[in-house]
């Protein structure tokens, strides 16, 4: 780099440090609130499961009906159709999860053994590519093992484990994000000021 790209890459990092410090309390709020409702929701995963599945279908619902308002003020665009039928599809599908949240919870449990699995794999081949590059490869591997034995777990429980899986995944989600920014919002506060 040259020097004058050097000294503004320092100056732009400068300029974030000093936002940052400057609302680590937002942050530390925020954090504390995502690490509450994690542990409410990995002490409650049957009921933070079905709030998740009402919630999605209430984003899909209304995401397909603006959809579809706005397809149907376009009707000359290429992709008329195609556009106008994914559109009433989320709106169809997220008038299903609001109406029968439980066979919801059935089907987007199926869902995120499918992205487990998925995720897995790819963790799996992503570590075999690491191997030739990287000495600690192994914890590739170790994620996209994980991935596959939750798949597992979770799929051989069905359809016991919908009750619980997606809040109690989520409710773990929400905790480490909370965790992480109460930590971030705590190094953040005693950043120098400048």
């Amino acid at each position: 780099m040259s020097e004058t790209a050097q000294q503004r890459v320092e100056a732009l990092r400068k300029t974030a440090a000093a936002a940052i410090r400057a609302h680590w309390k937002i942050f530390f709020a925020q954090g504390l609130v995502m690490t509450v409702l994690g542990i409410l929701a990995v002490a409650l995963p049957n009921i933070a499961t079905l709030a998740i599945e009402i919630l999605i279908g209430w984003l899909l619902f209304i995401g397909g009906l603006f959809r579809v308002l706005s397809v149907l003020r376009a009707r000359g665009a290429p992709g008329f159709w195609w556009a106008l039928l994914t559109a009433l599809l989320a709106l169809a599908l997220g008038l299903l999860l609001i109406a029968k949240p439980l066979e919801g919870v059935l089907t987007l449990t199926m869902v995120l053994v499918a992205v487990f699995v998925a995720e897995g794999i790819a963790g799996i081949l992503i570590a075999l590519d690491f191997r030739r590059h990287l000495s600690n490869w192994g914890w590739s591997l170790f994620g996209g093992l994980s991935n596959l034995v939750l798949a597992y777990l979770i799929w051989q429980g069905w359809p016991a484990t919908a009750d619980w899986a997606i809040g109690l995944l989520v409710g773990i989600n929400m905790f480490m994000l909370g965790l992480s920014l109460v930590m971030a919002a705590l190094a953040a506060r005693t950043l120098p000021s400048s």
